[in-house]
């Protein structure tokens, strides 16, 4: 996507208390909040999601690249972000999730939307998936930023 691309997003995506058409219409989409890992300047990114109880996972998948996108590397270097989640903002830690767990979940996304799938099989890289657990000493987790 590029960052035009993004910023139109991001403008319907608050617009509509998070819905918003074209290639997402219907999907759950949050915007995820990060600081960049070399710059540490602030970044919004629109991405699909699963909810997992009360985790929001996302899939580093950059349309099956063979590289990862700029935000797994953010989540990396500053994993206490914040996501937009319809109306609300809720401070979140990142874990990237390994192994068999990383595998069911990812499964699942390709069984729900399978151009997840399609992204798997365009790169030799396993596809990152990251947890986005609501941080517990979170003031107020519903707070609206904008």
């Amino acid at each position: 996507m590029t960052a035009d691309h993004n910023s139109r997003v991001i403008e319907e995506f608050r617009a509509n208390n998070g819905k918003v058409g074209g290639n997402f219409e219907g999907a759950p989409l949050l915007l995820l909040h990060s600081t960049g890992a070399r710059s540490g300047e602030p970044r919004i990114t629109p991405m699909m999601y699963l909810l997992d109880g009360g985790r929001y996972l996302v899939f580093a998948s950059k349309a099956g690249s063979d590289s990862n996108p700029a935000w797994y590397h953010n989540l990396l270097a500053h994993p206490e972000v914040q996501i937009e989640v319809g109306g609300d903002t809720i401070a979140v830690q990142a874990v990237e999730l390994r192994g068999d767990e990383r595998d069911m979940y990812f499964a699942e996304q390709a069984r729900r939307y399978p151009g997840f799938a399609g992204y798997q099989q365009k790169t030799d890289r396993i596809i990152p998936v990251i947890a986005l657990t609501p941080l517990a000493d979170s003031d107020n987790p519903k707070e609206t930023a904008r």
